[in-house]
Formats: C-alpha cells, sequence, structure tokens
C-alpha cells in the first residue's frame, strides 16, 4: 500500500480515545515544541491553571491568551480532544487530581555549579517526570497493534541512530533471547538494502526522538512500501516518519538543558517503550519465550559464577 493510499483510507481500527486528564499535561510538554507561539500560548495556559481554564469558554480562553478561538480549538484538536468541550473535560478532571493533594513540579535545571547530591536528585525527578509522562501519553491500542505484529513476524528490522541507535539494540537483543528473528541497524546504508528485502508479515521500527532523521525515515519508507507492518517511537506524533508507520508510539521527555541534552533525556521514555513492546511480545509467546529465556540463562550462568583463585 502507498503512502498516498494510506493518507486517503487512514489506519485500520477506530478513531484513538481522547487522552486522559492524567495524559493532558504530558501531551503539552510532548508537542509544545512543534506548535506555533499561539497554540503553545494557549496549551501552556490551560495546562498550568487548569482550575481555572476548566469553566471558562473558547472566547474567553481566547482572549486572556491573545489569540483566537479558532486557534483555541485546533490546539485542543492537535492535543486529541474532537474540540474545546472535550478539552475543558479533561481539564476538569486534571483540576480535580491537582486539588488531591500531588505534590507541585519542582525546577529541574542543572546549572554548573550544582552540588553532586543535586545533580542526582534532579536527574532522577526528570527520569521519573519523563516514564509517567510517556506511560499517560502511550496509546496502549496503538502498542497492542504493534506488540501483535511482532509477535508474528517473520522477522523485525529496527532503524536508529546516535542514542536511538542504542535503544534499537536494546529491542533487538531483547528479541533475540525469546528466539525471535531481530537485526538493528545503525548503517544507513544496510538498514536501506536490508529493508528492500521484507515483505508482508515482517516488521520494520524506526526509533527516533525527532521524528525528521533521514537516515531512520528512509528505510521506514522502503520498508512500507514493501508491505512490512511499520512502527515509529518518536517524540513528535506529527513528525515525517509517522507518514510511513501503520503504529505509532509517542514517548515524552524532559525539557532540554545545556548539560541535558535531548538524546540524554529522550532515551528514557524510548526504553520504557522498547520494554512495553518486549514484556508484550513475550506474553504473547511464552510458551516459545519462556524456554528460550531460560535456556539463554542457562548458557551464560558459567560466565557470572565466582571462580576461587588460588592460595
Amino acid at each position: 500500500m502507498t503512502n498516498d493510499v494510506k493518507e486517503i483510507f487512514g489506519s485500520a481500527g477506530a478513531s484513538p480515545a481522547p487522552p486522559a486528564p492524567a495524559a493532558l499535561a504530558a501531551k503539552v510538554r510532548t508537542l509544545a515544541p512543534s506548535m506555533t507561539r499561539s497554540m503553545q500560548r494557549v496549551a501552556e495556559a490551560a495546562a498550568d491553571d487548569a482550575p481555572g481554564y476548566a469553566v471558562d469558554t473558547v472566547t474567553g480562553l481566547a482572549e486572556l491568551t491573545g489569540t483566537s478561538e479558532a486557534t483555541v480549538v485546533r490546539t485542543a484538536r492537535l492535543l486529541g480532544y474532537p474540540g474545546y468541550r472535550d478539552l475543558r473535560l479533561a481539564l476538569a478532571g486534571l483540576a480535580a487530581q491537582q486539588q488531591s493533594g500531588r505534590a507541585p513540579a519542582i525546577t529541574t535545571d542543572i546549572a554548573v555549579d550544582d552540588p553532586i547530591a543535586d545533580v542526582v536528585a534532579k536527574l532522577a525527578y526528570d527520569e521519573q517526570q519523563t516514564l509517567a509522562d510517556t506511560a499517560a501519553g502511550l496509546d496502549t491500542v496503538q502498542l497492542a497493534a504493534a506488540v501483535t505484529a511482532l509477535a508474528g513476524a517473520r522477522r523485525t528490522d529496527v532503524y536508529g541512530v546516535g542514542a536511538s541507535g542504542l535503544v534499537a539494540q536494546d529491542l533487538t537483543q531483547k528479541l533475540l533471547r525469546i528466539g525471535l528473528m531481530a537485526h538493528a541497524h545503525s548503517d544507513p546504508h544496510l538498514a536501506v538494502t536490508n529493508a528492500v528485502q521484507l515483505r508482508s508479515g515482517d516488521v520494520a521500527i524506526a526509533i527516533t526522538h525527532s521524528g525528521t532523521t533521514g537516515d531512520v525515515i528512509e528505510p521506514l519508507r522502503v520498508a512500507f512500501e514493501r508491505g512490512a507492518t511499520t512502527v515509529a517511537v518518536t517524540g513528535r506524533p506529527d513528525s515525517p516518519v509517522t507518514q510511513y508507520a501503520d503504529h505509532v508510539l509517542t514517548t515524552s521527555t524532559a525539557r532540554e538543558s545545556e548539560l541535558r541534552p535531548a538524546a540524554m533525556s529522550s532515551r528514557t521514555g524510548q526504553l520504557l517503550v522498547v520494554d512495553c513492546l518486549f514484556v508484550g511480545v513475550a506474553q504473547r509467546t511464552y510458551d516459545a519465550a519462556a524456554p528460550a529465556l531460560s535456556a539463554s540463562y542457562e548458557a551464560l550462568a558459567h560466565r557470572h559464577r565466582a571462580t576461587r583463585k588460588g592460595p
């Protein structure tokens, strides 16, 4: 199926449900960098003052943010809500959660002169927030569909470069340990030449936080055109890589800073998604996966046993 056909008919299945209230703040953090300035003002204002805007009208929110009613509606839709009414319901739910006693967020910017204890605390908080945001925003319908495809795949190719390449290797190593055929490709030439060999019944996964990495998009496009089931793991659900993805799994990331680049913060969310994929596949293939895991453990056990040294 070509990309044009995919755009006309869309993905199979029902439209995804609007994000739950707990996922709203995570969606804002994830999507804000790709929004226009006016849409950013709307999204960030609503998430920062959920109790206030939960009872406001679309006209009121537009006036308070210096935007238009159309911008407010477009922002709501970009966040996953059919209209402003649905966004208000989510804001009301978020406000209730915030008023139930949840601790306020702390400032986690790391300064050059921070004591190492503060660095540990700030990084730990950021990691926890990234994991929580990724979990809250992850579309479990898309995740389940990707798991089903992986569990029955003849072969799985995973594409990623840089830090995402390390995540790609992590996924393929896990799949190999339960007896599935999987390859990680960080060389763009090898990725494309291998993608040419894929067909229906195979799976191709692209891991790219920005969603704009050409060395990852190209092999996914080739795999898509060859009929393989394609999956994108990305922090930008509206990015170019998703044009060639049958299933999109969105990750979150902590706010980028000088001492915490995007490659570092995005890896946490990607690894969570990879672990979810692996566990889901292991569940679906348990009868074969359990003996394979046991065999691989036994094969390496002697390498972990302590050896007694001579006198």
